[in-house]
């Protein structure tokens, strides 16, 4: 079953994205002018993008002193994304969007992540950069920026790290000073200068669009001149690479430059790189909502990136799948064991159990974290459109699930691209096929919009806990419904009772992780938790999702099976040392290393 097929099975015979239509803001949209959408998405995907990828990868960004250069074919990509329209898939009508549903938009983005996830970069983090100025930014910054990010006439950026300040934000040391005396605020809004670095800002520099909009985190001093400390003296910035004229379109340079390029294991094709703001007099900025609020406006990109990268991670894990698919059908290799001639014909490695592991496992990762992504993006959509009721739960659980929806799929479809290399053999790891480029574009995803470490600590030190733990009790019914349905259905039951064992066990090791209220003590093993609750979650959607479609699917039926006997019995070791708050990784002297 192609993609296209795939997501349309995802789309309407498992979220029920049909009800949408009924809805309000998506009334003008049905289940062809989705298809639609789906269509245009793969076809520019398949023209463009996926043609440019090789190349993208081998000729990285160029720095010559004064410009960056990329391919032609880079920018030839972009510009055919930008001309679709898609940017604004999902906005509001007054932005220019189609106010088509956010599952549907995240659908379509998946082809050109699967093409060339680090050209479709630049479009997932102008998209961001844009909501979150529509979500925080003053009338005149949305109209101003917002809207001409959703057009695609100018990107946009995140700048939190620096080179002294990777995860750890509290240690953010840009300072951001009121522009003089009774030159505070213009028509933007109150307005700063500048001064510090921002390291492995993605799209910081290039020439493919006519501005970019930089969202930076920075501190106000105080009266002494010293910096606040903590993430509560964070504000947040738009600083433009050109400031806006008064027309609107690009003007002056701003005081932004580039300091170099990093040069990474992957996503080449996306620069990346060193910025230095305020070489000279300031670059000027203009402050999104309240002073010392920029890390919570700031988390309405990042939550939105995380979902992202998620994306991403999948689709790079789908594009190995695929390519070792295919080549395991073709190539000739060993024959069946009990063969006791050597003369009979050889087989395609696929006939070969080892092989139909590796591709089963494939499978169940790529598949299962393709729902996990959508379903993420289903419940963007209720929290939008739901009743009162409906709408809260849905955030409760994008909240819980977003650390999950990152973290997952960068793990398990990167494994899925090591196993693509595996089922190649010698062929795997050449730069004559393709599938060791998308492991070296997935290994960044593990880092990307925070490490598993920050995520784990996310989920068991805060979201596990939020509201007294109502979004984990909300999940937990649902996956408990999930389960007893499945024990009504033949071929199924097994895995209902397997399912509600595994949630069971989840809920007693978090309540054993804080049985003593000590956070240090709690969350040293939040990583196996991490990966304990990501498979449960996806064990979760595997079963949903074969009670909804596996009557007609029977590769469902056969992952489900997968996932129940080679995946699920592994939260078992990951969740023993989070019950007993296993002491050794915190108490570990030093000199031990």
């Amino acid at each position: 079953m192609s993609l296209r097929e795939h997501l349309d099975v995802l789309l309407h015979d498992w979220l029920d994205v049909d009800t949408l239509f009924t809805r309000e803001r998506h009334a003008e949209h049905s289940r062809e002018t989705v298809g639609a959408v789906l269509d245009l998405a793969e076809r520019i995907a398949a023209e463009r993008f996926a043609p440019a990828n090789r190349r993208a990868d081998v000729e990285e960004p160029r720095f010559d002193g004064e410009r960056v250069h990329l391919p032609e074919s880079t920018r030839a990509a972009v510009a055919a994304y930008v001309e679709s329209g898609l940017l604004a898939a999902s906005q509001d009508a007054e932005f220019g969007g189609l106010q088509l549903p956010c599952v549907a938009e995240m659908a379509a983005n998946a082809f050109f992540s699967q093409a060339s996830v680090a050209i479709a970069g630049y479009a997932m983090l102008t998209t961001g950069n844009a909501n979150l100025i529509a979500a925080h930014g003053t009338p005149a910054q949305r109209e101003t920026f917002a809207r001409r990010l959703f057009a695609g006439e100018w990107f946009g950026t995140m700048c939190l790290s620096e080179p002294q300040a990777g995860s750890s934000l509290s240690d953010v040391a840009t300072r951001a000073e009121p522009d003089g005396p009774g030159h505070e605020a213009d028509a933007l809004g109150p307005r700063y200068r500048l001064r510090g670095h921002k390291m492995w800002i993605s799209g910081g520099e290039h020439e493919l669009a006519a501005n970019i909009v930089h969202l930076v985190l920075a501190k106000i001093p105080d009266e002494t001149g010293r910096l606040p400390p903590g993430v509560k003296g964070l504000s947040l910035f738009i600083c433009p690479k050109f400031l806006p004229g008064p027309d609107g379109r690009p003007g002056r340079r701003n005081d932004v430059a580039l300091a170099g390029l990093n040069h990474k294991l992957g996503y080449r094709g996306t620069t990346n790189t060193l910025l230095n703001f305020g070489e000279r007099d300031g670059a000027v900025a203009w402050l999104v909502g309240r002073p010392g609020d920029g890390l919570r406006c700031m988390f309405h990109m990042m939550n939105e990136a995380r979902i992202g990268v998620g994306l991403g991670a999948v689709m790079l894990g789908w594009a190995g799948y695929e390519a070792s698919l295919d080549y395991a059908r073709q190539r000739p290799q060993g024959r069946p064991l009990g063969a006791k001639d050597a003369a009979q014909p050889q087989v395609p490695i696929l006939r070969h159990a080892d092989v139909r592991r590796m591709l089963l496992a494939q499978k169940t990762y790529v598949e299962g974290g393709l729902a996990l992504s959508l379903y993420c993006a289903r419940l963007v959509d209720e929290a939008r459109t739901g009743t009162p009721e409906a709408a809260a739960d849905a955030r409760r659980l994008l909240e819980l699930l977003t650390p999950i929806a990152k973290s997952w799929p960068s793990e398990w479809c990167l494994e899925a691209n090591s196993l693509a290399i595996q089922v190649l053999g010698g062929c795997g790891y050449t730069r004559d096929f393709p599938v060791e480029q998308y492991w070296r574009d997935n290994r960044l995803n593990m880092i990307h919009e925070g490490t598993h470490g920050i995520q784990a600590l996310d989920l068991l030190g805060r979201k596990v806990l939020a509201d007294g733990g109502a979004a984990l009790k909300l999940l937990a019914t649902r996956i408990d419904t999930t389960a007893q349905r499945a024990g009504q259905v033949a071929g199924l039951a097994e895995a209902g009772v397997a399912l509600a064992g595994a949630l069971q066990r989840l809920g007693a090791a978090t309540r054993s992780a804080w049985a003593t209220g000590d956070a240090e003590a709690a969350t040293a093993n939040a990583t196996p938790y991490l990966q304990a609750f990501g498979h449960v979650v996806v064990a979760w959607l595997w079963l949903d999702l074969a009670l909804a479609t596996g009557a007609s699917r029977p590769g469902t039926l056969a992952a489900t099976r997968y996932f129940y006997a080679y995946e699920l019995p592994k939260i078992d070791a990951w969740l023993a040392p989070v019950a007993r708050r296993e002491a050794l990784v915190r108490e570990l002297d030093d000199s031990c290393f």
